[in-house]
């Protein structure tokens, strides 16, 4: 069950090779993409952690907060998922990229959906 409302949008990029993770407790979510209200927010891609907007600058004390909530043997375990809008650029992606490698959060995973072949054709 989601704990969070996406307010960005999602339409996720598709791939052939997936892998699934075992423990999805070890596992914090960032949403990169426009705003569903972009009349309040902007056209402008935004960052999105559990509920909230956030800036890069405010990554490190989210990753911060969210080691906190781990047991301390499995804060080196956090993986950080990012759920990035297909359209959204390059640029965002790699700012939020080098605010988790100084958060130490150097495990990352990029969502995507399964591409299969029937889809392909």
């Amino acid at each position: 069950m989601r704990k969070s409302t996406i307010e960005v949008k999602q339409v996720i990029p598709r791939a052939t090779q997936l892998r699934k993770l075992m423990r999805k407790g070890l596992v914090a979510n960032l949403y990169i993409g426009e705003p569903t209200k972009s009349v309040q927010f902007g056209k402008e891609p935004k960052i999105q952690a559990d509920d909230v907007f956030i800036d890069t600058k405010d990554i490190i004390r989210w990753v911060n907060e969210q080691k906190s909530k781990l047991d301390e043997v499995e804060r080196d375990q956090l993986t950080v998922a990012l759920k990035v809008d297909k359209d959204a650029k390059r640029g965002i992606i790699s700012d939020v990229e080098t605010e988790l490698r100084k958060a130490n959060a150097r495990k990352l995973l990029y969502s995507a959906l399964e591409d299969s072949e029937r889809e392909k054709n």
